[in-house]
């Protein structure tokens, strides 16, 4: 078993310990499989960290062993050799440590209060914080989500015993294509359409390489470059962002409002090496209240790369007046509320705000974005999607639109385009691109789905930056051409009608026809005697005046 489906079992074993101790499916689940993931992968990483600073740990025949023995002035120098991305920690906060203590009555006391300890250890390096600067800590207590508390010892020494039985020390060394399919297989029972109001919609990893992709190029030489994302979920199309960029030399800014999505996102950064971005992801509303800011406090932040995938729809009666209110930065508007809200159908097309959003954020004269909308958006005639369009259209903006396969995100019906902006565009060529004939389709339980292969991520990408004219695929446009089109952004309105000739005999015409007559002829006839029996079978109903008593 290699060492990737490993660490599938342990993520297994975990949940299978949460079902056993009823758990399973709890909507506090998540918090104990990404916090106990976590701890694991920080202990390996440290112990890890200080073998390498020190020879007296890296020749000991058991580490931690050795490392209880250090005096507490040999242990804060060896912290102080650390890198700020490696956690501190005690002797005491090692799994180890855990372990040889499993059998103690009060493990579950024990258990929490380390994590509470390392937490507060490591306040300042590993946490993120609300828009009202609340920091949210790296870990919290965990077995009270047990309702028997006579339970709660056997159920943290029951983590215990599967952490204490992996490693993840031999694969320190390994990127992000590694670690994403590790984070996609540890979050994909959470991160559905059933978390409620705010419910994060995965982004599936092809489209945020597509994304990336086209957005930084494969050989870029950047440095101190700024991203974003206003609607970041647990981070996916970030960590491909800063992938393609290089995770050392870029910092990652985001919001989102939701507290499950910001303990993954916190996961996901620790996980591709980009600690130093923590402290810059915010839980809060985006709309309401966006934090990232110039330091007038008052101007938005302006940013290098932006990349979202936002809700397409959500109804926000509580906060609308507020969002409405802000004329300037929704310049061309806020959707209306219903008449009448309905949890489960919501109408406000709030993607729209996160679109004005995007382009107020993005660096004048080079900032790139790319966005998700529901595809109905490139070819809207009316409304704010409308304005939108005239304005990334008239302003010479948007580069290109991608239009994904049906099914490509599982959790919503809804087509989708990825929609990219420039502000720092020379030419007047826009690209569009009709993928939704790629893909190939496959069933996950009951819900069918549809994913881009690698080679079809290419051609896309292929084909866009080479600004390639391909037959019912591709086209490139003019922004006047864009205009006399009505603003559409849909590569299928602009592709070659085409009508197909085929020499034949007159012979061969006239037998054609003729079978043409026959077979409609036959068609009119059965036709009509439907038609009859239907009437017949009318004529035939009578009115019952028989009550019953």
């Amino acid at each position: 078993m290699d060492f990737k489906q490993q660490t599938y079992q342990l993520i297994d074993d975990l949940k299978l310990t949460c079902t056993s101790s009823g758990l399973g499916n709890d909507g506090n689940e998540y918090k104990i499989i990404t916090q106990v993931f976590l701890y694991k992968f920080l202990n390996d990483k440290f112990g890890h960290e200080v073998k390498e600073i020190s020879p007296r740990l890296e020749n000991a025949e058991s580490w931690e062993t050795e490392y209880e023995q250090m005096s507490e002035d040999e242990i804060l120098d060896l912290w102080d050799a650390l890198s700020p991305d490696t956690p501190r920690l005690k002797p005491q906060h090692l799994i180890s440590y855990l372990f040889n203590n499993s059998q103690r009555g009060d493990f579950d006391l024990i258990f929490d209060q380390t994590m509470l300890d390392i937490a507060e250890l490591n306040i300042n390096i590993f946490n993120t914080h609300t828009v009202e600067e609340t920091k949210i800590p790296i870990f919290e207590k965990l077995t009270d989500f047990v309702t028997d508390s006579a339970k709660r010892s056997e159920f943290a020494r029951a983590l215990v015993n599967k952490l204490a039985k992996f490693s993840f020390e031999s694969v320190f060394n390994e990127k992000y294509d590694f670690f994403s399919d590790i984070f996609e297989y540890l979050i994909k029972d959470y991160n559905n359409a059933g978390g409620g109001k705010y419910a994060e919609y995965y982004t599936p990893k092809s489209i945020a390489r597509v994304m990336a992709r086209l957005l930084v190029g494969d050989n870029p030489d950047l440095h101190s470059v700024q991203c974003y994302d206003p609607s970041a979920g647990t981070g996916t199309l970030l960590m491909a962002l800063a992938h393609q960029i290089g995770e050392d030399r870029c910092t990652i800014y985001s919001q989102d409002i939701s507290q499950r999505s910001n303990k993954m996102l916190k996961l996901n950064l620790i996980l591709n090496n980009l600690v130093a971005s923590l402290d810059n992801a915010v839980q809060g509303d985006t709309l309401v209240s966006p934090y990232h800011k110039e330091n007038d406090n008052v101007t938005l932040k302006k940013f290098d790369f932006i990349v979202s995938n936002p809700p397409f729809k959500l109804d926000f009666p509580d906060t609308h007046s507020e969002v409405a209110s802000q004329t300037a930065r929704f310049w061309a508007g806020v959707p209306n509320l219903p008449s009448a809200i309905n949890p489960q159908k919501p109408k406000m097309a709030i993607y729209t705000c996160f679109l004005q959003h995007v382009i107020n954020s993005l660096k004048d004269g080079k900032g790139k974005g790319a966005i998700v909308v529901p595809t109905g958006f490139i070819t809207a005639k009316s409304g704010i999607e409308k304005r939108i369009l005239q304005r990334i259209v008239d302003e010479k903006m948007v580069s290109g639109v991608v239009s994904m396969p049906s099914n490509v995100f599982a959790t919503t019906g809804t087509n989708v385009s990825v929609l990219f902006f420039d502000k720092g565009k020379t030419d007047d060529e826009v690209v569009l691109i009709d993928a939704s004939k790629l893909g190939e389709d496959y069933k996950e339980g009951t819900n069918q789905k549809c994913r881009l292969l690698d080679f079809e991520i290419d051609q896309i990408v292929n084909t866009f930056r080479n600004k390639q004219k391909v037959d019912d695929f591709s086209v490139v446009v003019s922004y006047d051409e864009i205009k006399e089109k009505g603003y559409s952004l849909s590569a299928g309105q602009y592709f070659d009608i085409k009508i197909d000739y085929v020499d034949i005999t007159e012979d061969e015409f006239n037998e054609r026809m003729s079978n043409y007559q026959e077979t409609l002829a036959a068609q009119f006839a059965e036709s009509h005697r439907l038609e009859n029996e239907i009437m017949k079978q009318l004529k035939s109903l009578n009115f019952n005046t028989d009550k019953e008593i």
